[in-house]
């Protein structure tokens, strides 16, 4: 399958389309230190479509693609920013990508961003986007998924948006995960100082583990309050190869 890798950042959705097997035909960013990035990681073909500001593109100069991926910007409806929606301009680029499908009309598109876009306007926001789908004859699935489900070392939900043209073109893909209760775990995986692993309501936090540390070398820290902000805590971080690393909102050191 040919796709096509919207608001691309580094290439996230470029890695695991080309790991199933698809061929990326050209791809589109704004942020020109992502793209150097983008550029080093995946060395597109020489001649690969390229445009940085997908409000500039015009769906002639598209080349052809059986889907169109994107993780359109989330600082609109995350709840770490000021989920200002619709009135912050990052917020209406989703339709930039409905204004190109319009007219070109891929058989899929496959959008991701922040769970929180489910709650925002207390739904209204999301109901508007599928609108959008429905408008334009696309028939939609979502779920929200945790990266610590797929054996990464983060608790990171994210809501993942498949539309399919027309009501018989597409397969049953959500939800993933259910009859067992968890998708697909992953047991840990372990580099010279770092060790992963999946699993666990209880595991929060990050943590490090030197290869073969011993038990008493181990530490968990509880919550971390910085001083005088009471409204950033940030959560516990784990010195365990038990553990799961919260979704990352602030920087902090380390401590021994």
């Amino acid at each position: 399958m040919i796709f096509l890798d919207f608001f691309s950042g580094i290439g996230g959705f470029r890695l695991g389309m080309e790991q199933a097997g698809h061929t990326c035909a050209g791809h589109c960013e704004i942020d020109r230190f992502a793209n150097i990035s983008y550029n080093a990681i995946h060395q597109p073909k020489e001649g690969e479509w390229f445009a940085t500001d997908i409000r500039a593109v015009e769906p002639g100069e598209l080349p052809d693609a059986d889907c169109w991926c994107g993780g359109f910007p989330c600082q609109a409806f995350s709840i770490a920013g000021k989920r200002a929606g619709f009135e912050d301009m990052r917020g209406t680029l989703i339709f930039e990508i409905f204004r190109l499908a319009a007219e070109r009309k891929p058989r899929i598109l496959l959008l991701e961003n922040v769970a929180g876009l489910l709650s925002h306007g207390e739904g209204r926001t999301f109901a508007t986007i599928l609108c959008g789908f429905w408008e334009l004859g696309y028939d939609v699935q979502w779920q929200v998924l945790n990266s610590k489900d797929f054996g990464v070392p983060q608790n990171r939900e994210r809501i993942f948006i498949i539309g399919h043209l027309g009501k018989s073109s597409g397969q049953k893909v959500f939800p993933i995960g259910e009859g067992n209760g968890t998708p697909a775990l992953i047991q840990g995986q372990i580099a010279n100082t770092v060790t992963t692993r999946t699993g666990g309501a209880a595991s929060t936090g990050c943590f490090l583990v030197e290869n073969k540390q011993p038990a008493q070398g181990i530490k968990q820290i509880g919550n971390i309050m910085p001083s005088g902000d009471k409204n950033n805590s940030v959560p516990g971080r784990v010195y365990d190869k038990s553990g799961i690393s919260p979704c990352l909102r602030t920087p902090s050191g380390g401590m021994t």
